[in-house]
């Protein structure tokens, strides 16, 4: 071996020494006999180093994965006996191997049993059984390589292919019959033996029996001696967990009903019998947490067992299920009760489907009744946060509590559901409670009270969120709830999180608002005062912002009285930001958007006249304007580049906090009704300078962009006037990306004046339609790097926008703006829609391409079209029709293909429908013939061409390159 290449494997070595190992193991792999190397080196035990024996069962391992078939049967059986004489050598070593050495030996161990079992080595588990005996170095090996061989039988995180899947049937079918009754006996002896001098071995073959018994008999398990040893285990403090896991694995396994239900119950008497469902006197949590799950375990599997029983009609057994499953549940609340989230969190499975069997009762018995309840308490109770949790600046043991919270959220749905009278007289009782007393108790106790009425909106059944309407006894106990919400004054309770679900339940119950609209004045202050807006934590400001725009929105003409009050107030928050003045600004611009948008709805939906409307509007957006314009001039001057980069986005604010306020009107309240067209007009006047500005382009452009389509909807004609100039400058210098996201605005223009494209569109498109196909040309002729994967992808998308582009053009009836390109230009564009069709190996553009030819051929294929469209159509779009499809790169298979060559059958179609029988003589004597088609498969292709349901032909044609195709 290469000595030197060698010291490469070290992690500690340099770059270059690395890289020579890694190009000398490149080289090993594909040298026919450098594997017999590495085995003779394992085998003679030549290397002491760590790395290098590691990378000798690294070839070892490419060889039978990827080459084992090219071996000679003396060659396999030197690897099989290199295998077991290193497998003794282990019994005799002084020291054990490093652990990622036994795990790679216990790869290559289970890749070749995979490979040989069924065929050369049935004996591959007794041959090793008999050299390890009981060897705690050779158990430890034996035990490893069952795990390997189980990961890939049956590991689900590994896909296998339908052959591999069913070898792998094949493989533990034999072994059932072969060789598992005498693993199992293996692994009695090894646990047996080990019992109380190795827990380290116990615990891996208790790991061993858990991962086999899901596909082996489990009688072989669950029988007297198996279980006795295991509930042994339970009580020695180093085996406790991994004999949790195993047992749980046991009752997890599928097996008869009443069976389940009398293993289950004997598992339960014997560990209750030894104390563990004491759980007061447990201090291990860790233990707690498997045990909490070994009982959820057992109790689904009752369940299962109790609803397959009710299923067959079964009802004296399933009767005596449901009583062991209500036996465990007072077990099931001091787990779920813990202060440790993890065995809570563990045992949730239980309440939750004991609570669906109790939903499918006809009556709840009064311990029943007890039960429901005390689940309630407990989940209201571990709802709670506790004291360490950091609201500032949550890490992960936050985002677990967060996801135990959303659990604990779904028992409580089920609660609702199994008895909503029980639930809302629960949380009715603990919300006055707390609330009534607010001063003098705990924030985590505040917090939650409020988040149970919170949690009650979605909890309780009803229709788009009317709870203040219909049944009265449940309408009066939220309204009570919600009243004495925003009256108590806990909205002023000194923490985020009870400030925060306070703000959240107000908007949630907005239309208690309409049943007492008394309360919006003080409301309207908490969200604008310390408490909201202006709170000294960011993180409670910013979720304010939002959810102060939602709760004016949803209030609308209620906000009336209020208007230009709230408009003062918040006049402050909407100053826009410049970057120099080291002002730290209450509201992100992300923030202020929602503010924009809220100032612009509160004017909008206000009763003021269009006159004042107008002058509201003017006020609100005059500013922006003219900051805009000092900071483009600004900018314009600025030298450094991050200077400009920070003014090109506060200008790019500007731009965006005017597009948010027309968020405000709706298709039936227009721009123009309110008066304020004048003033967005203004806005992009002011705008659109930025679009000539050769610095920070796509910063720019990207927002005036944004605001030219809110505009199309906003002032609708009144845009098109500013569109050509606009265009000119965005099909400047761009790129790519800046054309992807400019065709969609001259789609949603064709689209949105559909009515007037003649009048309105035609003559704006026949202006732009050269200069942004040339700019796209431009783009894609651009070369670029050979693997520059990110450039290949935009310009595929790039090339889909265009011919979207296209399609939204022909679609629209608008094919003289192609037609009055000139002659040159014309053909330029329909030979890109034919290299489209056929090229490039993208189905998604090549069935938008085949529409396209399709409609071209509608509109200009009859006898009336174009001066030498028919050649056209003859030369070069039936060519296409079958060029395309005959590409290798065609996958019919593929389901977006397929909706490709449907299109391609469509165009087909057409032109049939336009040019008749001069069509089927051009392919009957001319084109087909000319690809050497059998003259029958020509006569059926005609045929079918000819059928006038087109799905018959587009049938046809899948068939016809399925069978034409190499």
């Amino acid at each position: 071996m290469d000595e030197q290449a060698l010291l490469g494997l070290n992690p500690n070595a340099d770059s270059d020494l690395r890289q020579r190992a890694l190009a000398y193991f490149e080289q090993l792999k594909i040298s026919r006999d450098a594997w017999q190397v590495c085995a003779e080196a394992l085998a003679q035990r030549i290397y002491s180093d760590d790395h290098t024996k590691f990378f000798c069962f690294q070839v070892l391992e490419h060889q039978i994965k990827f080459k084992y078939s090219e071996l000679t049967e003396v060659q396999q059986q030197l690897i099989r006996e290199t295998l077991i004489t290193w497998l003794q050598a282990q019994m005799l070593n002084p020291q054990p191997e490093k652990t990622f050495i036994r795990n790679k030996a216990a790869q290559v161990f289970a890749l070749l049993f995979v490979t040989e079992y069924l065929t050369k080595w049935p004996k591959f588990f007794f041959d090793i059984l008999s050299v390890i005996d009981l060897n705690p170095r050779g158990v430890d090996l034996y035990l490893r390589i069952l795990m390997a061989v189980d990961a890939e039988l049956v590991d689900r995180d590994v896909v296998h292919s339908s052959e591999e899947a069913r070898r792998n049937t094949l493989l533990k079918d034999t072994m059932r019959e072969q060789c598992i009754p005498s693993l199992v006996e293996s692994w009695y002896q090894i646990l047996q033996h080990y019992h109380y001098t190795n827990s380290e071995l116990t615990c891996q073959c208790l790991e061993v029996v858990g991962a086999y018994v899901s596909w082996i008999d489990l009688s072989l398990i669950a029988n007297g001696r198996f279980i006795n040893m295991l509930l042994g285990h339970m009580s020695v403090e180093v085996l406790r967990e991994e004999a949790c896991d195993c047992l749980f694995e046991i009752v997890n396994k599928g097996m008869d009903p009443t069976d389940k239900t009398k293993l289950v119950e004997s598992l339960c008497q014997v560990l209750q019998a030894a104390g563990l469902f004491s759980i007061g006197q447990e201090e291990d949590v860790d233990f707690l947490a498997r045990f909490s799950k070994l009982v959820n375990g057992m109790v689904q599997a009752l369940i299962t067992s109790w609803t397959k029983l009710v299923k067959s009609g079964d009802m004296k057994n399933a009767q005596d299920t449901l009583l062991a499953i209500e036996a465990k549940v007072t077990l099931m609340l001091q787990l779920l009760i813990h202060d440790d989230d993890d065995i809570s969190s563990n045992i949730i499975g239980f309440c939750y489907d004991y609570l669906h069997i109790l939903k499918q009762l006809p009556m709840l018995s009064d311990q029943q009744k007890t039960n429901v309840e005390a689940i309630m308490l407990a989940v209201m109770k571990k709802l709670t946060y506790d004291e360490e949790y950091n609201f500032e600046n949550e890490g992960e043991d936050e985002a677990m509590f967060v996801e135990y919270r959303k659990q604990l959220k779904l028992l409580l749905d089920r609660l609702a559901q199994v008895s909503p009278e029980l639930l809302l007289a629960a949380v009715r009782r603990i919300f006055n409670t707390t609330i009534q007393n607010w001063q003098a108790t705990s924030f985590m106790e505040v917090e939650v009270a409020i988040r149970l009425l919170y949690m009650l909106d979605e909890a309780l059944p009803v229709s788009h969120g009317a709870h203040f309407s219909g049944d009265v006894s449940k309408t009066s106990a939220l309204q009570d709830m919600m009243r004495t919400l925003v009256t108590s004054g806990v909205s002023a309770y000194q923490h985020t999180s009870v400030t925060l679900e306070f703000l959240e339940t107000v908007v949630r119950y907005e239309k208690f608002f309409s049943v007492e609209p008394q309360h919006i004045p003080n409301v309207l202050m908490a969200f604008l005062d310390h408490r909201g807006l202006r709170h000294a934590s960011p993180k409670v400001r910013s979720r304010t912002a939002y959810l102060f725009s939602r709760f004016v929105k949803s209030l609308n003409k209620q906000m009336n009285p209020y208007i230009e009050d709230v408009l003062n107030r918040i006049q402050d928050l909407l100053e826009l930001s410049p970057p120099e003045n080291g002002y730290q600004a209450l509201l992100s611009s992300d923030d202020q958007l929602f503010i924009y948008e809220t100032a612009g709805v509160l004017i909008v939906n206000s009763d003021y006249s269009a006159e004042r409307k107008q002058a509201l509007m003017r006020n609100l957006l005059t500013p922006l304007m003219e900051k805009f314009k000092i900071l483009l001039e600004k900018m314009m001057m600025a030298q450094d580049e991050d200077r400009q980069m920070a003014l090109a986005d506060c200008l790019n604010h500007a731009v965006g906090f005017a597009s948010r306020t027309s968020k405000a009107f709706s298709n039936k309240q227009t721009v123009k009704q309110c008066g304020c067209s004048e003033v967005y007009l203004d806005c992009l006047q002011t705008f659109l300078p930025a679009l000539s500005c050769p610095l920070q382009k796509e910063v720019l452009r990207s927002g005036v962009r944004t605001f030219l389509h809110r505009m199309i909807i906003c002032l609708e004609e009144e845009v098109l006037p500013f569109i050509p100039s606009a265009s000119e400058h965005m099909l400047k210098d761009c790129e790519a990306k800046d054309l992807q996201e400019f065709i969609p605005l001259i789609n949603q223009i064709t689209a949105k004046f559909k009515r007037d494209l003649r009048t309105q569109v035609s003559p704006f498109l026949q202006q732009v339609f050269m200069p942004l196909l040339h700019a796209i040309f431009d783009v894609l002729h651009h070369p670029a790097e050979e693997n520059d994967q990110s450039a290949a992808l935009e310009k595929q998308m790039l090339r889909r926008s265009y011919f979207a582009f296209l399609q939204t053009v022909t679609g629209s009836g608008m094919c003289e703006v192609i037609a009055n390109q000139g002659a040159e230009n014309v053909e330029q564009v329909v030979f890109t829609i034919i290299q489209g069709a056929v090229d490039y190996p993208d189905p998604i553009a090549q069935k938008t391409c085949f529409i396209i030819l399709s409609k071209l051929v509608e509109l200009w294929g009859g006898k009336d079209g174009p001066v030498g469209f028919a050649d056209f159509v003859y030369k070069h779009i039936v060519p296409a029709c079958f060029l395309a499809p005959l590409k290798q790169t065609f996958d019919l298979a593929d389901a977006q293909t397929v909706l490709a060559l449907s299109e391609c059958a469509v165009t087909l179609k057409t032109i049939h429908l336009k040019r008749g029988s001069e069509c089927i003589q051009y392919l009957q004597q001319e084109y087909l013939p000319s690809q050497q088609v059998a003259p029958e498969i020509i006569q059926e292709f005609c045929q079918a061409l000819q059928q006038p349901d087109a799905k018959v032909f587009k049938n046809y044609l899948k068939v016809f390159f399925q069978r034409v195709k190499p």
